[in-house]
């Protein structure tokens, strides 16, 4: 093989990157274990590869002793300096022991350490890249589907997308173009794996991040988002510029930036609401789109009671309680929430904590009609 390696390895280092040394130190460590094989030698042996030319040869190594007890891998003092008068204990004695054959062994056992290095070298280059993208979207193609896992293929890797982490009511076909949220990225036996998600809420998060130049520009911050993927996700946003409202920064003209996002999830309903660092005013607003008239709050208990007008009480607590579930995780408060009717009927102290002017609608930035929509919606 001689020279023939010695340029394979130099033109594998220029087109793969993989350092011409690390390559000739595998293939000195797969010869090795290849010599002990074909020729059932249990000595200890060194292989050498001349850089230059690619010549290899095969060392014997004697360990230098007082007495001999593995006549294989020791020589006694004085037999040693029979060889070379300067060896002493514990030096070792080479000899050159490259069988005939053993070039053919050599070039065989170099191609496959060869190949193999390059399989594990685009392996961690792609671990690499992906790694460092987490909780990041791609988009992929869907390939195939195995045992309810969806293969996507991203170009140099296919993601796994789970049955958990996809949204049940979505429909998935085969050669369809979808993106998808890096959960995690594995570095197996088999290769580099990639998870990816449709229902973290991470994916709506990124999702503004690309619709909404202010939050990508870090204008407009998203504090907090909890989701029910493929119903309905809650958005909390606050803009740093007094200049810039977050609202309708991410709601955009006539409603287009939510509804190209409403559009990429498959029509699930987004509220965007603002956050505010007085909890009661971002529990009230975070119950979007009804209208609340009073929020007390039990800051030890991180509790809060809501009062909202007797006609609103379905529309804050929503269908099946998802209005309600959701500003609870949005928030972090318990909620309960009461109507008018209901409170007036209790037994209630008196208490300092602030009315909230019942005209006010908490998504104030929505339009009227998205309003009126989503109102209907949840009556149905």
């Amino acid at each position: 093989m001689k020279n023939d390696l010695i340029d394979a390895i130099r033109q594998i280092e220029k087109d793969k990157g993989i350092d011409q040394q690390i390559l000739l130190d595998a293939i000195e460590a797969a010869l090795i274990t290849a010599y002990k094989k074909y020729f059932g030698s249990s000595q200890n042996v060194r292989v050498d590869i001349n850089n230059e030319n690619g010549e290899v040869m095969v060392y014997s190594q004697i360990s230098v002793v007082e007495e001999v007890e593995d006549e294989t891998c020791e020589i006694q003092l004085e037999e040693a300096r029979k060889i070379n008068d300067s060896f002493e204990i514990g030096d070792v004695v080479e000899k050159e022991v490259t069988p005939k054959d053993f070039g053919r062994i050599a070039a065989q056992t170099a191609k496959q350490v060869v190949v193999q290095r390059i399989r594990e070298a685009e392996r961690n280059v792609i671990f690499n890249e992906f790694v460092n993208r987490e909780s990041e979207i791609v988009t992929g193609v869907i390939q195939r589907f195995s045992r309810g896992v969806i293969f996507i293929n991203l170009g140099k890797i296919e993601a796994l997308l789970l049955q958990s982490e996809q949204i049940q009511r979505e429909e998935y076909n085969q050669g369809d173009r979808i993106k998808t949220y890096i959960i995690e990225v594995k570095n197996t036996t088999k290769g580099p794996q990639v998870l990816v998600s449709r229902t973290h809420p991470g994916l709506v998060k990124r999702l503004f991040e690309l619709e909404v130049p202010e939050i990508h520009d870090g204008i407009v911050e998203v504090k907090g988002i909890s989701r029910e993927a493929g119903s309905r996700a809650k958005i909390a946003v606050y803009s740093s510029d007094e200049n810039v409202d977050p609202v309708g920064a991410c709601v955009g003209q006539r409603g287009a930036r939510v509804q190209n996002i409403v559009e990429e999830l498959n029509g699930e309903k987004i509220d965007i609401i603002k956050w505010n660092e007085d909890p009661r005013e971002f529990i009230a607003n975070s119950l979007s789109p009804s209208k609340v008239t009073k929020v007390t709050v039990d800051e030890s208990g991180r509790s809060a009671t809501v009062v909202v007008p007797d006609y609103q009480l379905s529309l804050a607590i929503g269908k099946e309680g998802q209005n309600a579930r959701l500003a609870a995780k949005l928030t972090g408060w318990k909620i309960d929430i009461k109507s008018e009717s209901q409170y007036n009927e209790s037994d209630k102290e008196t208490d300092d904590e602030a009315m909230i002017d019942n005209d006010v609608e908490v998504s104030s930035d929505l339009s009227e009609i998205e309003n009126d929509a989503l109102i209907a919606e949840d009556d149905e």
